[in-house]
């Protein structure tokens, strides 16, 4: 194993045994109440994913398929690229002494991505932690998670950029029915709402963990963990992330850039996937809007496993709007769902040859313990 630099112990440190911790039987029924959500989410989803391929034709959905043939590899490698831009993004935001290998980054990014599809409710409470967990053998965990963090938030202004240009596009471009103009100009508002919100909260430095979680802990809410470890912990990562920005402002610009290549071979991945399984020939502005609204249904049903039957539907009566049929619009989702599936299972092999289970990345999360490298 390479030797390279370790975080200070004290972000190791075990957990003090005076400490009030939550009864194991209260988180035990808190996650079983979540699990049981998650069962009603995904058995709604498949029972419109049914429906929607059902309303779609079965037969033409096949014959589409069926026209992507070979087709499909070449949609694997544009997806291998996403995740190589935002793996390099992640890895653009270590500071020294710390850095990853990019090998490291990528396996950590698809086995975040595997959990994220396919655990209900998991996108920040299992899939962004088991990223770090993931390589805590080679980087400190506040290290990783602060890197993380500001990843996420180069992501997020790169997705309000995507979602309100291609929304816009959407309007200007497409005489759309009033439920879907309604909601496209929803979409616009929350946009332009966020944007300034998110600048403000970088400017002025606000204390967007810390502070909420000390009002939580004065309401009596998990008082002993906020203070012994959440607003310890949020405070670390907020000063983090705001030395940062002061420190390597020249790094700024080629992190949104490659959050911009990431979005831009999602578009190539959509007219190409559309150029096999279409009659009708895609435009870039076709496959651009198409891409804004699958980031649109990835962040609202992000607690759906893999958007069944949502990305069918949405994806669906979109296509519609732009001149193809329902059922392309079907196949393009089902295209993506066995691209996911397939990162998914790579994701999933990784965990496993590493021994990391949801257990482990609640432990490592906690600071109870840290994955080692097995033998």
């Amino acid at each position: 194993m390479d030797n390279e630099p370790r975080q200070p112990e004290a972000d190791f440190e075990a957990p003090d045994s005076t400490v009030q911790t939550a009864a194991p039987g209260t988180k035990s029924a808190r996650n079983k109440k979540l699990a049981r959500f998650g069962i009603v989410f995904a058995v709604l989803g498949l029972l419109l994913f049914a429906y929607f391929v059902r309303k779609a034709g079965v037969s033409d959905i096949l014959a589409g398929i069926g026209r992507l043939g070979w087709g499909f590899l070449l949609i694997i490698a544009i997806s291998g690229v996403r995740q190589t831009a935002r793996s390099l993004a992640w890895l653009r935001c270590f500071e020294p002494p710390y850095n990853l290998r990019f090998r490291d980054a990528f396996a950590a990014r698809v086995v975040g991505d595997a959990l994220g599809n396919i655990v209900p409710l998991a996108s920040v409470a299992v899939a962004e932690p088991s990223k770090a967990a993931f390589v805590t053998d080679r980087v400190p965990l506040m290290a990783s998670l602060s890197a993380l963090a500001l990843e996420n938030i180069f992501y997020s202004l790169s997705v309000v950029l995507l979602i309100f240009s291609g929304t816009a596009a959407l309007l200007f471009s497409f005489p759309l029915p009033k439920p879907l103009r309604y909601a496209s100009i929803i979409a616009l508002v929350v946009t332009l709402v966020i944007a300034p919100v998110g600048y403000f909260v970088l400017r002025r430095q606000w204390k967007f963990l810390s502070r909420p979680m000390s009002l939580l802990g004065g309401w009596g809410i998990a008082r002993a963990w906020m203070t012994e470890k959440g607003i310890p912990r949020a405070q670390t990562l907020e000063d983090r992330i705001y030395g940062f920005y002061a420190r390597n402002s020249n790094r700024l610009i080629s992190i949104f850039l490659l959050e911009v290549y990431f979005h831009l071979a999602g578009i190539a991945e959509i007219y190409t996937t559309l150029y096999f399984i279409s009659s009708v020939k895609p435009t870039l502005l076709t496959a651009f809007i198409l891409e804004s609204v699958n980031r649109v249904i990835n962040v609202v049903f992000k607690f759906i496993p893999l958007r069944t039957g949502i990305d069918e539907a949405g994806t669906g009566m979109l296509s519609k709007v732009l001149g193809f049929t329902t059922a392309i619009g079907v196949t393009l989702a089902i295209v993506r769902k066995a691209r996911d599936i397939f990162w998914t299972t790579i994701g999933v092999a990784l965990m496993v040859r590493r021994g990391l289970t949801l257990k482990n990345i609640a432990k490592i999360s906690e600071g109870e313990t840290k994955l080692v490298e097995p033998a």
